[in-house]
């Protein structure tokens, strides 16, 4: 098998961002002289401690150990597990201080808090239309200039012999726009890549996606969508905004900016995983809103997608900013178009109205549709098998940021070569109309007509999808539409995962939107061909088909074309469609985005265990040995731990204080690293008879300062006299950590964990003793295959 770079991620390299990260040891003792790791497990357990989370710091000094010990390279097989990505705090940790923090607030002051989550869900809707209003017009404008060129270049040698000029430039502009979207994403932030939408699905599942939501992805994201899509290729600026729109959830609800080091000291409250969460989902909902002019699908689209939290507040607070988000680019968008007042452009793709008798639909037609919603699912697995070799062969072979840039060229350049050289044989030459497309091209037709194929390739393909929506019959030839679909399937194939800026909802329904049109052209040819076949509703159709079948959503996907068409009456028959393509194609392969997060080797955990996992029990799958900690506990011991690199234990039971130290005694709590190494850097020590420092009581607030990059453990200084000072963890830990008995089922215990956004569950035997520990990893690890219930390997890739 051919070898992987061993940093393989969505960030596609290993960025030492962090203060502090390549600092020696500064604990005041040397490595040799650390104290072995204080852990306990049952006689009876035999897996190892091996499915840890890691942290970024220790991320980093683990990769930076391993890289002397290991080759470079490392075989790439979606069969593993990855140990880098880290888990989120999704349960609040209810320690002394947040508990008095919570009683000393009173109603009124309950009452500031949930207005101001309100004002933060209004911010969020209004920025994300802002910056959805902001990507629409500089595509407009990009797109505008080089179609004009490329349009006034080939009328001009058409006439005069010379088109391989023409061919050339189209190829050249392409690849200059798509070069520096690419350069920008590989170099400056590879996790800005694609659409996003696998990376906020993990965040929201509990997951750490390294720079996910940082304001240099958005600024990356927001660049290199424009260019992208001006490039040419076949790709949609619409679902690179569900991430940005997370990314400015996510900033505005911090209240600062840790890329600026800016704090701006409001919506302090918020600085913990748990709120971070809600406002992402919020964020999600806003960019899918602002994309389609759809808010109540963009509410359900987080519901279905990506939430692991919800409650009906939550709802309303998301609704919300899904109508803020989509009446502010209406509103912008009004005055740009110089219509101030005119909210029609509700989204950043219009669907038009299917609200004529031509679009209604027949009864006996509900069949045909539901076997276009097969055929979807059917070219739908297709397109995800392909697109699966094809990623796997990137992660492979293409994994130098220069090869990235250079593959993304290549597509730009075959994109506007295969387009160029259908249009230029392609004879279906259409009658001029006044409203046709921007950029008509006549090429070799007779005056006063155009190049149908033209009108699909020479175009964005928002504008494509509308004209295979509402062009009255006869617009297209059927050959012009089966060469297009088979051409563009390829192409939309070949480009998703490229390195750069791009979602994959339009090129779906601009494929299926095209292959819909041509079946309900194919219908009215038959023999007795007939009248209601109307070529618009059945590319809405087979546009909902293609894209069901590609991105396996379902509610939500509903919900967001009936709304994007504007006729309720289209609910039932598009429900049907995305069903039949849904269960059409899970019988073959996964969906992509669910492709792409396996390929990734990210631990995402689903709604529900495996369905043949009850035979498997805690015992059997927790992590252990277990590093334990007293409530009371030696500095020296603590810095040992935390610095170990063989331990990257993210979370500590703490057990009562014992004068045998060799055997456990029972939970008391549980304390995690990030404590730990606050606590570490405010020297919140006891008995320090040799020190003369008073320290003050620590807050909250101090650890919502240093949320989320808490500093790594190298950048602490421990000197040797404050390694024999004691820590009281009493006051910081949480004294009513969740557990399992040791004999709960596999189901049982993910059932639990899954519902309330854990990251650790402490296995207890039955005199509360700790025995193991529970992580994300040692459930993701059990997944249904082939063979039934697969266990998967760890590593570090």
């Amino acid at each position: 098998m051919a070898n992987v770079a061993k940093k393989v991620s969505w960030s596609g390299r290993e960025q030492l961002e962090e203060d502090g990260e390549s600092t020696p040891l500064l604990n005041g003792t040397s490595s040799a002289g650390a104290q072995p790791l204080r852990q306990y497990s049952s006689p009876k357990l035999h897996r190892q401690l091996s499915t840890v989370d890691l942290t970024d710091e220790n991320q980093e000094l683990e990769e930076t150990e391993l890289s002397t010990t290991f080759t470079k390279e490392i075989p790439h097989n979606e069969n593993l597990l990855s140990l880098k990505y880290e888990s989120l705090d999704y349960d609040n940790s209810e320690n002394q201080l947040f508990m008095e923090e919570e009683r000393r607030i009173n109603h009124a002051a309950f009452r500031t808090v949930e207005v101001t989550r309100w004002v933060i869900c209004g911010m969020i809707g209004i920025f994300t239309g802002l910056i959805a209003c902001f990507i629409d017009i500089m595509v407009e404008k990009l797109a505008g200039v080089k179609y004009q060129v490329i349009k006034d270049n080939i009328d001009k040698f058409t006439e005069k012999g010379g088109l391989s000029f023409s061919l050339l430039l189209w190829a050249a502009l392409n690849c200059a726009f798509v070069m520096v979207g690419s350069l920008i994403v590989a170099f400056i932030e590879p996790v800005a890549a694609g659409s996003g939408i696998p990376q906020i699905k993990c965040f929201l599942n509990g997951v750490k996606i390294p720079h996910v939501v940082r304001l240099k992805t958005l600024m990356v994201k927001v660049v290199g969508v424009i260019l992208s899509v001006s490039g040419g290729l076949a790709v949609g600026k619409e679902g690179p905004m569900i991430h940005s729109g997370a990314v400015v959830a996510a900033g505005i609800s911090q209240g600062r900016s840790t890329s600026l080091k800016k704090d701006f000291k409001i919506f302090e409250y918020f600085r913990r995983d748990t709120e971070k969460r809600d406002f992402v989902s919020a964020g999600a909902a806003a960019g899918v809103s602002a994309a389609f002019g759809a808010p109540v699908g963009g509410v359900l689209f987080s519901l279905e997608e990506g939430a692991s939290f919800w409650n009906q507040l939550l709802t309303w607070r998301i609704f919300f900013a899904s109508m803020i988000s989509t009446f502010t680019l209406n509103f912008f968008l009004s005055i740009y178009n110089q219509k101030p007042g005119d909210l029609s452009n509700p989204g950043l793709i219009n669907f038009g109205r299917f609200d004529t008798d031509e679009n209604s639909y027949q009864y006996f037609e509900l069949p045909i549709f539901m076997f276009m919603g097969a055929v979807g699912g059917m070219l739908g697995a297709l397109f995800n098998a392909l697109n699966h070799c094809l990623t796997t062969f990137r992660i492979r072979y293409i994994h130098r940021r220069f090869l990235q840039v250079i593959e993304a060229m290549l597509v730009a350049a075959v994109t506007a070569t295969v387009a160029f050289v259908t249009i230029y044989y392609s004879t279906d030459c259409q009658p001029l109309r006044q409203d046709d497309t921007d950029y008509p091209l006549q090429l070799f037709c007779a005056d006063g007509e155009y190049n149908a194929m033209a009108s699909a390739f020479f175009t964005t393909p928002e504008k494509s999808v509308r004209r295979l929506f509402h062009d009255p019959p006869g617009s297209f030839n059927p050959q012009t539409l089966g060469v297009f679909t088979i051409l563009y399937f390829f192409l939309a194939c070949w480009t998703y995962g490229l390195t750069v800026s791009a979602g994959v909802f339009i090129p779906s329904l601009l494929l299926g939107a095209a292959w819909g049109r041509l079946f309900g052209i194919l219908l009215t040819i038959v023999p007795n061909g007939v009248s209601w076949a109307d070529p618009g509703k059945y590319a809405l159709m087979g546009a909902a088909a293609q894209l069901g079948g590609i991105v396996r959503m379902t509610l939500s996907l509903t919900v967001i074309m009936v709304e994007a068409t504007g006729n309720v009456t289209y609910g039932f028959p598009i429900m049907l469609v995305l069903i039949t393509a849904k269960l059409v194609g899970d019988y073959f392969v996964e969906g992509l985005y669910d492709l792409h997060i396996k390929l990734q080797s990210v631990p995402f955990l689903h709604w529900e265990a495996p369905v043949t996992s009850h035979s498997l029990t805690a015992r059997e799958v927790m992590s252990t040995p277990v590093v334990w900690l007293r409530r009371r506990e030696k500095v020296g011991v603590i810095v040992d731990i935390l610095s170990d690199t063989s331990s990257n234990h993210n979370g500590f039971p703490v057990v009562e204080n014992t004068v045998d130290s060799s055997r456990p005694s029972r939970l008391c709590g549980m304390i995690l690293r990030s404590q730990l190494i606050v606590l570490l850097k405010h020297k919140v020590f006891v008995e320090r008879e040799n020190l003369s420092l008073v320290q003050r009581r620590l807050k909250l607030k101090d650890f919502r300062d240093a949320y989320p990059r808490f500093p790594p453990i190298q950048s602490i200084h421990v000197s040797q006299d404050e390694r024999e000072c004691q820590m009281d963890l009493t006051e910081f830990m949480n004294p009513t950590p969740y557990t399992v008995p040791q004999d709960a089922s596999l189901p049982r215990v993910f059932k639990l964990f899954r519902a309330l956004g854990l990251r650790h569950l402490v296995v207890v035997d039955n005199h509360n003793r700790v025995v193991g520990l529970v992580t994300r990893k040692d459930l993701a690890r059990y997944r249904i295959g082939k063979n039934g219930l697969e266990e998967l390997d760890l590593a570090q890739t």
